[in-house]
């Protein structure tokens, strides 16, 4: 099977542009196959599982911990013929309960943003046009609206729910260097923070972590020469933000003042994941952080203070997955939904995050 040394965002990022055709959805099939194309923007449907709780086991990675079990809930994508892979990320649950997926790597015309309904286990296009590589999503606790990652074309898009009113909130260069966002985090006041992987496709570290306020007129820059930089999410005190560097699997820490400055910045974790490199972050309630893993299919979850707590898995025997790229948390529950891509597919996987969820923890 064809294996990525590094995350197909890179042939992005190189390519600059993404020349594809392909149009229609994709319909979930018994046994969580793909099946048929339909028109696009028509309701799917595909099976799925419920979460069977948290065994004992040893986690994988640095230390010892639980392992939590995910289990599936319905597979979204196939491979695509016109890209060569499928790559799920940026999970966010809106004000009524419903999931919103995008496809890295969907080529025009096929769903790149996705609406699920988990409960009936069916899901709609929102978005089928452009060439755009979105990697994140969030809703901006400012306007509501739906802001989403282009890591291939450097920009910032947002739109509504229902994925009219499409609009441009940022491109271009920062600094004189463009940029590559990959994952994004809202403040309270809703002001944008963005990990920018520039450097991802050449090898060099060329990262950013950068702030761009609300109104996308003031934009700082408030780390540099990172390691392409992937997972962003602000602690739950909203004190300082965590990210991580995909390329040199650390996750630091970056304490801010009051108006978004940088009074500091270490190392705080670094992940022993083999093979793995780590992708986006997630915060609980209780400052626990779920770190997505990129070339395995799976999360390690750490304290605040850097004790490896738990490990989520997939059921034993899993076959065809290689990466668990992002998580969101139900704000106000427990339940966690796990986006989970390889040449089997792309997938949605749920399972019990070790403390509820807040607003922030849902989507990045």
């Amino acid at each position: 099977m064809r294996r990525f040394p590094m995350r197909p965002l890179a042939v992005l990022a190189t390519a600059g542009t993404l020349v594809l055709t392909g149009c229609g959805t994709e319909t979930g099939a018994p046994g969580g196959r793909v099946s048929s194309e339909r028109t696009s923007g028509e309701q799917v449907a595909a099976d799925g599982a419920s979460v069977d709780g948290a065994s004992a086991g040893r986690a994988s990675g640095d230390r010892a911990g639980r392992t939590i079990r995910a289990q599936k809930v319905m597979q979204l994508t196939r491979t695509h013929p016109e890209t060569g892979m499928t790559l799920l990320e940026g999970p966010v649950l809106d004000e009524s309960g419903r999931l919103y997926v995008v496809d890295v790597t969907a080529p025009e015309g096929k769903p790149k943003v996705m609406r699920v309904d988990v409960r009936n286990k069916t899901f709609r296009a929102v978005s089928t046009e452009g060439r755009a590589a979105y990697t994140s999503a969030q809703f901006s606790p400012y306007d509501g609206r739906l802001y989403l990652t282009d890591f291939a074309h450097g920009e910032i898009v947002s739109m509504a729910a229902d994925g009219s009113d499409r609009r441009t909130f940022f491109s271009g260069g920062i600094d004189g260097a463009p940029m590559n966002p990959d994952d994004l985090a809202f403040d309270r006041d809703g002001h944008l923070y963005i990990s920018d992987s520039r450097g991802l496709s050449e090898g060099t570290a060329q990262g950013r972590v950068v702030r761009i306020s609300r109104d996308g007129e003031d934009v700082d820059v408030l780390a540099r020469d990172l390691a392409a930089p992937n997972g962003i999410s602000f602690d739950e005190e909203y004190r300082g933000l965590w990210f991580s560097e995909l390329t040199e699997n650390r996750i630091s820490y970056l304490r801010l003042d009051a108006r978004g400055k940088v009074t500091s910045r270490h190392t705080a974790i670094r992940v022993d994941g083999g093979i793995a490199q780590t992708d986006s972050i997630a915060v609980d309630a209780d400052g626990n952080l779920y770190q997505g893993l990129h070339g395995h299919p799976a999360m390690a979850v750490y304290s605040r203070n850097g004790e490896h707590l738990a490990t989520v898995e997939l059921p034993a025997r899993t076959t065809g997955l290689e990466s668990a790229t992002n998580v969101a948390m139900t704000p106000g529950g427990t339940k966690a939904y796990m986006t989970v891509s390889g040449p089997g597919g792309g997938f949605l996987y749920t399972f019990d995050a070790l403390a509820k969820g807040t607003r922030q923890s849902n989507g990045g």
